[in-house]
């Protein structure tokens, strides 16, 4: 059977990826009145729909996970908005602005010209040539379950992205790796279903849920935290522990150790049959509860130096005594004696470029770029953690990253504007056509 041939598209600007980034770039490049399509290789906001487990919720309430054009009609403004519902407001979103998103279109290969401008790009449907490409595809691409997981049939394993409600898993306990908010999440609805846990817990800051009446959202954006450009040494491998779920609470992991959660340190091997964990659990406690604290302290000076009439909450000072499992933690684990029976690995993402080859990666294939415009001229990132500060993987974050990229490539647009009007007004007039000019002239 022959392949189908399809025409070649043109287009200035291509953005890959219809998420939230997606939408937003379309947003700011329709504002400026760039030429663009967007391609997504499933729905709009997939990531939130199948990738996700089913009680997922935002970890902002509405008010701040959202762009500025538009609120949330049917949650409320300090609620957290479900999974779905996020989702349905980018396909609301992207019909609003008249966003040119084609869907169920996949990016295959993305390779700049030689001797003329701009990239051709390869696509499930055809060739597309565009002098400019946006990768907004997010930072959630590939699922990263370390080499150090045990190859037991005996044992059912996934990933985080896996995961949607406890019926999934076999009759037994489970080991839940990684405390970030996918895990600590996961490790608490996996306990209410009455299934005996394990969490392994690594460094981690846990931000207060709520404090003296506002969410800990809007603390970090009085106090500047939002917008610190870059991380402080030694914070990389750092997670946050903050949920949404069943209307928003301060993660506490003593608490959870209280309800019958057993704690251990970072997972370290597997070993026939045995987990082996690191010694830092305490250690690990010790810093998400420094955390926890140095945001209530900065919280209370902002608060008196501005003089807000906010309500005091000592209370919220208050850390439970260390439960047995931290003061006597286990250094390893008989997964069949403790009746393990799963093991669900809340490990992260990696990213996923192999569709683009362009001279935009450093050694380890990570993302060359200032603030979204790469090392490469004409390809650009946007929906990255960090990509211009601490607030640029959250929805409000993306907008206005994606607010500074459409801005570069309306400047670059209009340089390249200049030049062609240039060579237009600097070319030579052809002999016949001055004849010709001239001979109109006698004629009237």
């Amino acid at each position: 059977m022959t392949e189908p041939v399809f025409d070649t598209e043109y287009t200035d600007t291509l953005v890959v990826g219809g998420g939230q980034a997606g939408v937003a770039m379309s947003e700011h490049l329709g504002n400026l009145g760039v030429p663009h399509l967007v391609l997504e290789r499933d729905r709009i906001a997939e990531a939130w729909r199948t990738r996700r487990w089913d009680s997922l919720v935002a970890n902002g309430p509405a008010w701040h996970d959202r762009f500025p054009g538009m609120e949330f009609e049917d949650v409320d403004a300090d609620a957290f908005a479900p999974k779905e519902r996020v989702a349905a407001y980018f396909e609301a979103y992207a019909r609003k602005i008249g966003a040119p998103i084609r869907t169920g279109v996949e990016v295959r290969n993305v390779e700049r010209n030689q001797g003329r401008p701009g990239f051709t790009v390869e696509t499930s449907t055809g060739i597309i040539e565009a002098h400019r490409v946006v990768a907004a595809t997010g930072p959630f691409q590939r699922p990263v379950i370390p080499p150090i997981a045990p190859e037991d049939e005996r044992l059912t394993q996934m990933h985080s992205s896996e995961y949607r409600n406890p019926r999934q898993l076999p009759e037994g306990a489970v080991l839940v790796v990684g405390a970030g908010s996918s895990g600590v999440q996961i490790a608490e609805e996996l306990q209410r279903a009455g299934k005996p846990v394990y969490l392994s817990v690594g460094p981690h800051d846990r931000p207060p849920r709520a404090y003296r009446g506002r969410d800990f959202c809007w603390w970090l954006g009085v106090l500047g935290h939002w917008d610190a450009e870059v991380m402080k040494p030694g914070t990389e491998h750092v997670t946050i522990a903050v949920s949404g779920a069943n209307g928003g609470k301060t993660i506490d992991f003593r608490e959870l150790a209280h309800q019958g959660m057993t704690l251990v340190g970072r997972t370290q091997a597997f070993q026939n049959g045995v987990a082996t964990f690191d010694a830092d659990l305490a250690d690990n406690l010790a810093r998400g509860d420094a955390n926890y604290l140095a945001m209530l302290d900065a919280a209370d000076d902002y608060a008196a130096r501005n003089g807000l009439d906010l309500p005091e909450e000592p209370e919220a000072r208050r850390i439970p005594s260390d439960p047995p499992c931290v003061t006597e933690p286990l250094s390893e684990l008989d997964l069949e004696a403790a009746g393990v029976t799963a093991i669900v690995w809340a490990t992260g993402f990696s990213v996923d470029y192999g569709w683009l080859d362009v001279d935009a990666f450093d050694g380890n294939g990570r993302p060359q770029h200032q603030r979204g415009v790469s090392s490469e001229p004409g390809v650009y990132f946007v929906g990255l953690p960090w990509l211009s500060r601490r607030g640029s993987s959250f929805i409000w974050g993306v907008w206005h990253d994606a607010k500074h990229i459409a801005d570069h490539i309306a400047t670059q647009r209009k340089y390249l504007a200049y030049h062609e009007a240039a060579q237009c007004q600097d070319a030579p007039v052809p002999a016949e056509s001055a004849i010709d000019d001239t001979s109109a002239e006698r004629v009237n």
